[in-house]
């Protein structure tokens, strides 16, 4: 290399071994200093996103894992196999509590994910490694600040082989029959039924005749993500919603004819698309949607019960709650990226005239048990465009149980037992609404004592 120099016509500078210029080391390592100190702050300056909260979903249909940043999270993601693995880079990313604490945030519980790793792979990326348990379709996207989050970055778990929510409906079912069926061997009271083929004519009176099965989807609002509308004392209305459904479904369960299934069983976000497409994939007959009220001043109170309107809100209040609920999905967050063909095909803007007929007919038989047991906001049905509500073939409507927002109706809802008596307020209300609508036949049937 010097002879390539030393032979070219560059000129090259030297400095004689006897004569030394102090001036000129001193400004040359002054600057080097300078450089070195530059580039070390400017590297810490652009490694300084930091995650303020870390938080993780875990539940049958998918698990989500949230990160969260005042700044925009860099990263990419990729599969690993043989084992199965996750791999999230995060760039630029310091390693806060918040991170270190992730990894025992993973429940042995959870259905997907056995474990999370964090660890530096360069100096620049921080890695989280996931562990699975089995064959899933990982998704990764930002969501900008909104509410009281920041940015977050999303990665949601999905299996390789999609959640059936009909499929679970019916283990359920099986796994209660059963155990029914265990009850009554264990019965000395239960008689042999009559095998002769000479039954008596009482027996042939009381036979069970086949009636049709029914099956109600109840829609606890929010969940996750979303804690939907908090009260000052921080009650969350995802607690209130899902506390109240569960205690519905209980009591339809119990009913010979009718079934239920819930949108979610548990602490995490669902989509408003996605709890119609749960519906229709349950060939439910009904959409209760449960939700507790709130607004800006704590004195508003009442139960309410909504259904759609395609012709506008009938009232300013139902326009600004509509809004408030459809929302959720902002706060939640959703993929955009993500086309479903199947979700697009649900979301066809049919006519859905007799649909709200129905679903008016419905939300005043509800409306009315509600009104025995709180104070009313309202004393008609009213309308807005609820996305949750707009399913072209599923009568459908939204229950505000009471304000949250409100001291003393907040109490009411934390009460085990006011809970209990809404939600049998609202199986009444079906009830009556079966009486006098009775559904159409279909291929399900279900034997009845």
């Amino acid at each position: 290399m010097f002879e390539t120099l030393a032979n070219s016509s560059t000129p090259l500078i030297t400095a004689a071994p006897t004569r030394r210029n102090p001036s000129f080391f001193s400004t040359f390592f002054t600057f080097l200093s300078l450089t070195g100190a530059l580039l070390f702050l400017s590297g810490n300056a652009i490694a300084d996103t930091t995650i303020s909260a870390a938080r993780v979903w875990p539940a049958a249909e998918y698990t989500r894992i949230t990160l969260e940043s005042a700044t925009p999270i860099q990263y990419s993601l990729s599969m690993l196999k043989n084992p199965d693995r996750a791999v999230i880079d995060l760039k630029n990313v310091t390693l806060t509590s918040e991170l270190e604490n992730l990894p025992g945030k993973i429940n042995a519980a959870d259905p997907y994910i056995r474990a999370l790793r964090i660890g530096r792979f360069k100096p620049e990326v921080l890695r989280l490694v996931l562990d699975l348990k089995t064959e899933v379709i990982p998704q990764a996207f930002e969501l900008k600040p909104v509410a009281s989050y920041g940015y977050r970055l999303v990665l949601d778990i999905y299996p390789a082989i999609p959640f059936d929510p009909l499929m679970a409906l019916l283990n359920e079912n099986a796994t209660i029959t059963a155990q029914a069926g265990d009850s009554a061997d264990t019965n000395p009271d239960v008689k042999t039924p009559d095998t002769s083929g000479r039954g008596s004519e009482t027996s042939r009176k009381t036979r069970p005749e086949v009636r049709r099965l029914v099956t109600i989807a109840i829609d606890p609002g929010h969940g996750g993500e979303d804690p939907g509308a908090i009260s000052r004392s921080g009650t969350q209305e995802k607690d209130i919603t899902l506390a109240i459904a569960r205690k519905l479904k209980a009591k339809i369960d119990k009913e010979p004819n009718m079934r239920a299934a819930l949108t979610r069983d548990g602490d995490y976000f669902i989509s408003l698309p996605m709890r119609l497409v749960k519906a229709r994939q349950l060939n439910a007959d009904l959409f209760v949607s449960v939700h507790a009220d709130a607004f800006i001043k704590p004195h508003a109170r009442g139960s309410s019960v909504f259904a759609l309107s395609e012709q506008g809100a009938t009232s300013a209040a139902a326009r600004w709650l509509a809004k408030k609920e459809n929302d959720a999905d902002l706060i939640g967050g959703v993929n955009l990226d993500v086309k479903d063909h199947y979700l697009k095909k649900t979301l066809l803007d049919l006519s859905q005239t007799a649909t709200i007929s129905d679903s008016l007919k419905l939300g005043r038989e509800v409306l009315a048990e509600i009104g025995d047991i709180n104070h009313l906001h309202k004393n008609d049905v009213e309308q807005a465009e609820f996305a949750v509500l707009k399913s072209p073939d599923i009568p459908s409507i939204l229950v505000e149980t009471a304000f949250i927002s409100n001291p003393d109706e907040e109490k009411r809802l934390k009460d085990i037992a006011y809970q209990d008596k809404m939600a049998e307020a609202m199986l009444a209300g079906i009830k009556r609404y079966f009486a006098n609508n009775p559904p159409l036949a279909r291929s399900k049937m279900v034997w009845l004592e």
